[in-house]
Protein backbone atom coordinates (compact mmCIF):
# COMPACT_ATOMS: atom_id res chain seq x y z
CA UNK A 1 0.00 0.00 0.00
CA UNK A 2 1.34 3.03 -1.36
CA UNK A 3 1.01 6.20 1.28
CA UNK A 4 0.44 10.19 0.25
CA UNK A 5 1.78 13.26 1.96
CA UNK A 6 -0.72 15.41 2.11
CA UNK A 7 0.42 19.04 2.67
CA UNK A 8 -0.21 20.98 5.80
CA UNK A 9 -2.29 23.61 5.39
CA UNK A 10 -1.65 25.06 8.86
CA UNK A 11 1.74 25.86 7.15
CA UNK A 12 2.23 29.44 5.14
CA UNK A 13 2.85 29.04 1.27
CA UNK A 14 6.03 29.35 0.60
CA UNK A 15 5.82 33.02 -0.74
CA UNK A 16 4.33 33.82 2.69
CA UNK A 17 6.75 32.31 4.89
CA UNK A 18 9.75 34.14 3.10
CA UNK A 19 9.94 37.71 4.83
CA UNK A 20 9.72 40.82 2.47
CA UNK A 21 13.23 41.50 0.89
CA UNK A 22 15.03 44.87 2.42
CA UNK A 23 18.19 46.44 0.90
CA UNK A 24 20.06 49.47 2.24
CA UNK A 25 22.83 50.83 1.20
CA UNK A 26 24.70 54.52 2.57
CA UNK A 27 25.68 56.77 -0.22
CA UNK A 28 26.88 60.62 -0.07
CA UNK A 29 25.51 63.79 -1.57
CA UNK A 30 27.98 64.23 -4.46
CA UNK A 31 26.45 67.46 -5.99
CA UNK A 32 28.09 70.92 -4.83
CA UNK A 33 24.59 72.27 -4.32
CA UNK A 34 23.24 69.28 -2.68
CA UNK A 35 20.19 67.43 -3.25
CA UNK A 36 18.22 70.17 -4.72
CA UNK A 37 15.14 70.51 -6.92
CA UNK A 38 16.33 69.23 -9.83
CA UNK A 39 17.85 65.80 -8.45
CA UNK A 40 15.15 65.63 -5.82
CA UNK A 41 12.60 65.23 -9.07
CA UNK A 42 14.79 62.38 -10.73
CA UNK A 43 15.16 60.20 -7.58
CA UNK A 44 11.39 60.52 -6.89
CA UNK A 45 10.66 59.42 -10.34
CA UNK A 46 12.97 56.72 -10.49
CA UNK A 47 12.25 55.34 -7.29
CA UNK A 48 8.51 54.92 -8.30
CA UNK A 49 10.18 52.79 -10.79
CA UNK A 50 9.96 49.82 -8.44
CA UNK A 51 7.17 48.49 -6.90
CA UNK A 52 8.93 48.51 -3.17
CA UNK A 53 8.79 51.03 -0.50
CA UNK A 54 11.67 53.51 -0.77
CA UNK A 55 13.04 55.61 1.71
CA UNK A 56 15.65 58.03 2.38
CA UNK A 57 17.06 58.19 5.90
CA UNK A 58 19.33 61.25 7.18
CA UNK A 59 20.52 61.57 10.97
CA UNK A 60 17.15 59.89 11.75
CA UNK A 61 14.58 61.84 9.73
CA UNK A 62 12.68 59.17 7.53
CA UNK A 63 11.39 60.54 3.93
CA UNK A 64 9.51 58.92 0.97
CA UNK A 65 12.04 58.53 -1.97
CA UNK A 66 8.94 58.88 -3.99
CA UNK A 67 7.76 62.00 -3.07
CA UNK A 68 9.91 64.97 -4.30
CA UNK A 69 8.58 67.42 -1.49
CA UNK A 70 9.91 64.41 1.17
CA UNK A 71 12.92 64.73 -0.09
CA UNK A 72 13.42 68.34 0.01
CA UNK A 73 12.45 68.37 3.54
CA UNK A 74 15.75 66.44 4.17
CA UNK A 75 17.82 69.64 2.92
CA UNK A 76 20.90 67.29 2.40
CA UNK A 77 23.57 69.38 1.43
CA UNK A 78 26.47 68.55 -0.29
CA UNK A 79 28.72 65.65 1.18
CA UNK A 80 25.61 64.49 3.46
CA UNK A 81 25.26 60.88 4.21
CA UNK A 82 21.99 59.03 3.20
CA UNK A 83 20.69 55.68 3.70
CA UNK A 84 18.28 54.49 1.18
CA UNK A 85 16.45 51.90 2.68
CA UNK A 86 13.87 49.20 0.26
CA UNK A 87 11.48 46.84 1.30
CA UNK A 88 9.57 44.15 -0.95
CA UNK A 89 10.24 43.04 -4.29
CA UNK A 90 13.13 44.50 -6.29
CA UNK A 91 14.82 45.92 -3.14
CA UNK A 92 18.06 45.11 -4.32
CA UNK A 93 17.39 45.98 -7.71
CA UNK A 94 16.22 49.72 -6.61
CA UNK A 95 18.57 50.53 -4.41
CA UNK A 96 21.38 49.69 -6.55
CA UNK A 97 19.62 51.68 -9.15
CA UNK A 98 19.28 54.63 -6.92
CA UNK A 99 23.10 54.16 -5.59
CA UNK A 100 24.11 54.62 -9.57
CA UNK A 101 22.19 58.16 -9.34
CA UNK A 102 23.82 59.33 -6.85
CA UNK A 103 27.29 58.13 -7.98
CA UNK A 104 26.86 59.86 -11.38
CA UNK A 105 25.65 62.96 -9.49
CA UNK A 106 22.52 62.31 -11.26
CA UNK A 107 23.64 63.05 -15.13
Amino acid sequence: MERTTLPDESAPPEDQARPPERQSMTVSVLNEQGLHARPAAILAREAQRFPCEVRIVQNGDDVDAKSILDILTLAAGYGANLDIVANGPRADEAVAHLVRLFQKRFR
